[in-house]
């Protein structure tokens, strides 16, 4: 690799690779680059120490250098450690794509996760019911009547906030007064005017008004 090849090289990973030479100025101190000190969002770069005096190698790894070139060095000695300096440099992005990736898959999504369970008090006990079996949920004043296999039971809570709450895959929001649970639709019957009833598997039916039919069509990224 001739002088201006090296030259090159060197530019295009100015601040990922460091040639540190060494000279009879350092002896007796400590190896210390107070210039490639680390900060916020910065790293470490490799270094690699260029010296004609061999005392220092051990020094100089102990500091983390990468490799000690012994000066007068030839083209291939130069190009091996290259070949080491870019092996390095794939290592870490390798393991900086690992640990993003890592990071997006561990940090929570942002805003409140939907609901799974239902707190529902009545009669002075408290019970938990599960969203998933819930087959539909109708308005009841300002709260809610969920509909739990064949049962009513009272939430109290309005149905707008409930359907921001509940997992859009599952639950639609089909009238104005009710949120009916995708799984629990048996078939859907046309009433008139675009607009249909729905027969669900507690026997229930539930009215998919004009307004919220865009909704459901949605979901099934279809036309009804």
């Amino acid at each position: 690799m001739n002088p201006k090849a090296r030259k090159q090289w060197m530019n295009t990973r100015a601040g990922y690779v460091v040639l540190a030479s060494l000279g009879w100025t350092i002896l007796g101190c400590v190896f210390a680059l107070p210039d490639l000190s680390t900060g916020a969002g910065r790293r470490m770069p490799l270094t690699v120490f260029v010296t004609a005096y061999d005392e220092h190698a051990i020094r100089a790894f102990e500091a983390n250098a990468l490799d000690y070139l012994l000066k007068p060095f030839s083209d291939e000695r130069f190009e091996l450690t290259m070949a080491r300096v870019s092996i390095r440099m794939d290592e870490r992005s390798v393991r900086e794509f690992g640990r993003r990736i890592l990071r997006m898959v561990s940090t929570p999504p942002a805003g409140d996760l939907p609901l799974d369970r239902l707190v529902v008090k009545s009669a002075g006990s408290t019970r938990f019911v599960r969203v998933a079996d819930i087959d539909w949920i109708e308005a009841a004043g300002v709260y809610a009547n969920l509909h739990v296999g064949g049962k009513e039971l009272l939430y109290r809570a309005g149905l707008n906030e409930l359907a921001a709450r509940l997992d859009p895959v599952r639950f639609v929001r089909v009238h104005r007064s009710a949120i009916v649970n995708i799984e629990s639709i048996l078939r859907l019957e046309p009433i008139s005017h675009g607009e249909f009833e729905a027969l669900l598997k507690d026997g229930s039916r539930s009215r998919i008004s004009r307004t919220y039919r865009g909704q459901l069509e949605k979901r099934l990224g279809q036309s009804l």
